[in-house]
């Protein structure tokens, strides 16, 4: 038992620490220990993934399927993350001021490499939320201009938008999807449709958080920037998910939070904003040259959440020694994994499309004559899987996630359980 215990150690700390740290705490504190890397076998993913399993500590009681909402972080981000803490609070004007808010330089460094974009152009927040409002509010949009979005776009950009459309006058032009699709031309012309010579911006959510429907954002994006229209995209549930750089989708700003795929500790977001664009954003919050053009501007917090912030290039580590490739494809075999062996069953219905560019991870499923928090409450009560119910717009069901430390054999119990479910109605 204590050597099993000392390799599950072990490998946390060693499937979390590369060597892909250079900060500037490296002159007042002793480093965190980085043995050896285990062998594994390239040949064998079982052996890999059931190596990643066991990075994280995961309940043995409790199958956790809502990775979509926020995902746990690996054991050595939790054990950086302890230590931080711990260090700050010996001294923390000293250690947070003079010491890790200088480390946050190598932190946007290493994010920008893994979004393929200029350290200059990625700001450092708290969420999605925040980096999406913080253009929201910070676009000069006066009254009249046209904002298209969708239905299915997340509530708290919603929210952002009729904020605006109540203070400042401008327009909102919904645009109303019929999900699941896998019809690129159809979904680029519901958006490019409501666009007119007064439309300024448009909102994408990337991945819809509600099923995981992906959009084909690039096409719609390349649309709108032959009509001189900006681009916002929502890749809350995208980076760190799907194999892509920023830049690729043709966006002009792109927010996202780093607490669900990237697995940071809770609280973590990154905004990227084309250089070029920088200035035309005002700071959402005081800084003393809001109308700048560096990136940095949009990082004025006041005090901040720094051990929050270290701990995350742990979790970048591990994401990165997976690579984003391979956990694209992990993700939509899981996915897919479950919901082919209950899309015959009568009654079910998908909300999430089975093809690998229209979905991932996310699969959201519903019965007819069922409600989706009947579903969610049955699989919890009866089976201790967890999942979330959506009701939203035209979807009712319960939403499935699973993450990179999910096994097919929990995933087998999923499908023992709506069959069993199905067999009821």
């Amino acid at each position: 038992m204590t050597n099993r215990r000392s390799f599950i150690r072990q490998t946390a700390t060693l499937l979390g620490s590369l060597a892909l740290h250079q900060t500037a705490q490296a002159a007042f504190l002793p480093a965190l220990p980085k043995p050896a890397m285990p062998h594994i076998d390239p040949v064998s993913e079982a052996d890999f993934w059931r190596q990643i399993r066991m990075a994280y500590a995961c309940s043995p009681s409790i199958i956790n399927l809502n990775n979509g909402g926020v995902s746990p972080s690996p054991r050595a981000t939790m054990d950086a993350l302890d230590y931080y803490n711990r260090l700050c609070n010996e001294a923390p004007s000293f250690y947070m001021l003079r010491v890790l808010d200088q480390d946050r330089e190598p932190l946007r460094y290493n994010l920008a490499q893994l979004a393929g974009a200029d350290p200059d152009e990625i700001a450092l927040n708290r969420n999605a939320t925040e980096a999406l409002n913080t253009v929201i509010f910070g676009l000069n949009l006066k009254a009249g201009d046209e904002v298209v979005l969708c239905k299915y776009d997340y509530p708290n950009m919603i929210h952002a938008w009729r904020q605006r459309e109540k203070r400042d006058g401008i327009r909102l032009v919904w645009v109303d999807l019929d999900l699941p699709s896998t019809d690129r031309a159809t979904i680029v012309n519901a958006y490019l449709s409501k666009c007119t010579d007064k439309t300024r911006v448009v909102h994408l959510t990337h991945i819809i958080n509600w099923c995981g429907q992906i959009l084909p954002v690039r096409a719609i994006a390349d649309a709108a920037h032959a009509r001189g229209i900006e681009v916002l995209v929502d890749g809350a549930h995208s980076f760190a998910l799907l194999d892509f750089k920023i830049p690729d989708l043709g966006a002009d700003y792109f927010g996202t939070s780093l607490h669900k795929w990237l697995c940071a500790p809770f609280g973590n977001g990154m905004l990227w904003i084309k250089k070029e664009k920088i200035a035309n954003v005002w700071a959402l919050l005081s800084s003393d040259t809001p109308d700048g053009d560096n990136i940095r501007k949009f990082e004025h917090l006041g005090t901040r959440n720094f051990p929050v912030e270290m701990a995350t290039g742990y979790s970048l580590d591990l994401h990165n020694l997976i690579g984003a490739a391979r956990k694209q494809k992990r993700l939509h075999f899981l996915k897919n994994y479950w919901m082919e062996q209950v899309k015959d069953l009568p009654g079910i219905r998908f909300f999430t499309p089975l093809e690998y560019e229209w979905g991932c991870a996310i699969g959201t499923f519903g019965f007819d004559g069922m409600s989706s928090a009947k579903i969610s409450q049955a699989l919890f009560d009866r089976w201790k899987i967890h999942t979330t119910n959506i009701t939203w717009e035209k979807i009712d069901g319960a939403r499935v996630t699973p993450n990179v430390y999910t096994t097919p054999e929990e995933l087998d119990k999923l499908v023992v359980a709506i069959k069993t479910l199905a067999s009821e109605r």
